[in-house]
């Protein structure tokens, strides 16, 4: 694992950013794809892990969440809005925009649902962060932000690489994966205005660079 900031590690993953999963204190943030089990305990190893949180429950961040939360004994933290698709992942098929590539997707990453023991909300605190409703991307995106250094865990609000030629650069997600896009980017412009000196991403590299991020975000179509 990669330490970005004192309690946040990046895990490593393959390709490298492709999908990412962080550690935040004690907590696993996002479980990538169903195959992505044995690279995320392999990580944690010799880390104290109390919880398992995800940003949102589509396929390639909850796919290995069952079998991390069983393996490690720990709870399952998810937003409100998205604890029910996590339990079930078959209902995030269901809400994505209709799309060839989210029923790839998902027959290819999908794990199977677990219960959930801990619904997020606004303002709660999770392994020093505290949590921010950040919906568009799926009804219950949730990010993670500390004030104390400015660190920001987003998710898929914002992508720093393209999901699919993996070349940089701050970008919306796919539409064919959001739902609402226009709520999305509300969501975008609100985290810009934290004005953050870190920000991880569910896809590509952390952004360390304010101006640019505060920038890209404002920028955003209305």
């Amino acid at each position: 694992m990669e330490q970005l900031a004192d309690g946040l590690w990046q895990l490593s993953g393959f390709p490298k950013h492709g999908i990412n999963e962080y550690l935040i204190g004690d907590v696993l943030v996002d479980a990538g794809a169903k195959l992505d089990r044995r690279h995320i305990l392999k990580d944690l190893k010799g880390h104290e892990v109390n919880a398992h949180a995800l940003t949102h429950a589509h396929v390639d961040h909850q796919g290995a969440s069952k079998a991390v939360c069983e393996t490690l004994g720990v709870p399952f933290w998810v937003g409100t809005n998205d604890a029910d698709a996590a339990e079930d992942p078959r209902l995030i098929l269901q809400r994505q925009p209709r799309h060839p590539i989210n029923n790839v997707f998902y027959r290819l990453m999908a794990g199977p649902g677990h219960p959930v023991d801990r619904k997020l909300v606004e303002g709660d605190e999770v392994g020093g962060f505290t949590v921010l409703d950040v919906p568009g991307h799926s009804a219950g995106h949730v990010a993670f932000w500390r004030e104390s250094d400015r660190a920001l865990v987003l998710g898929d609000v914002l992508n720093s690489m393209h999901v699919f030629t993996a070349i940089r650069g701050l970008r919306e997600p796919p539409t064919f994966f959001t739902p609402d896009s226009v709520r999305n980017r509300e969501s975008a412009r609100r985290l810009g205005q934290l004005e953050p000196k870190l920000v991880c991403f569910g896809h590509g590299p952390p952004e360390r660079d304010t101006k640019k991020f505060v920038e890209f975000c404002a920028g955003l179509p209305v």
